[in-house]
Formats: C-alpha cells, sequence, structure tokens
C-alpha cells in the first residue's frame, strides 16, 4: 500500500491496515504464532495487539527493525515508542492505535496475553510464506 493511500484512511481502518501489515511482515521473517487481536471492545487506549514469538534474539530484533521500516515506508507511521529492546524477550514496539508485541517462546508462554485478553476477537489474517491463514 502506498503511503499516500495509507494515509487517506482514518482511525479504526489504518489501524487494522497497519495491524495486518506488521503481522505479515512477522510472518515474513520467520516469526511463529503471529495473532492479531481486535482490542476496540476491551480498551481505549488500542485498536489492535498484534502478537509474534521469535526463536532468537536477532531473529526478534529482525522482525521488529522491519515491522519500522514497513510501517513507516509505506503506511507513513513512525513508532511512538519502544520497550525490551536490548533484553529481547519481549520487545513491545508502539505505533498509538497499534501495540506490536514480538516475544521469544518462554515469556509468551509466562505472560500469555491471549490468555490475559480472551474476550479480544482474533483478526482473520492471510499470510503468504510462512503460515496458513489464521
Amino acid at each position: 500500500m502506498a503511503v499516500e493511500q495509507a494515509q487517506k484512511l482514518t482511525g479504526p481502518r489504518r489501524a487494522l491496515e497497519m495491524a495486518l501489515a506488521a503481522a505479515r511482515v512477522a510472518d515474513e521473517n520467520h516469526g511463529t504464532d503471529v495473532v492479531v487481536l481486535d482490542m476496540r471492545e476491551l480498551t481505549q487506549m488500542f485498536d489492535y495487539f498484534v502478537l509474534v514469538t521469535g526463536r532468537s534474539r536477532r531473529q526478534i530484533h529482525s522482525i521488529g527493525d522491519e515491522i519500522d521500516r514497513k510501517l513507516q515506508r509505506e503506511h507513513g507511521e513512525r513508532r511512538l515508542g519502544i520497550e525490551g529492546y536490548d533484553e529481547s524477550h519481549w520487545v513491545l514496539l508502539d505505533y498509538g492505535a497499534v501495540v506490536i508485541h514480538i516475544f521469544d517462546a518462554p515469556t509468551r508462554d509466562y505472560y500469555s496475553l491471549e490468555d490475559l485478553w480472551a474476550g479480544a476477537k482474533r483478526v482473520p489474517v492471510e499470510f503468504s510464506t510462512n503460515g496458513a491463514a489464521t
């Protein structure tokens, strides 16, 4: 999606496009268990969570860096904040309406955000490389 097209989208539609783009980038970079959660009915703080598992520190960094590039280049979005990059067990990328969580497997299992936010609806995502449609 071109920046001009992406910037014409507003509100929840724009946030959804960002979340789906981030999920696809994670999949293309061999992230596993990629899930998009629609948080709009549960909180006013953000619209979508993207959850991803990486197998190594290098992969977690690569996924986060590529998501940053994609959202900035094709959606004109700059990240508002980042947490956990140095430790690399759980990297959080904050884009305001979309929050991306990239975990190593033990950390994802421990915090179990899917269970914590069990009331959130899963958003279907079509992947082209790593996984089947969710």
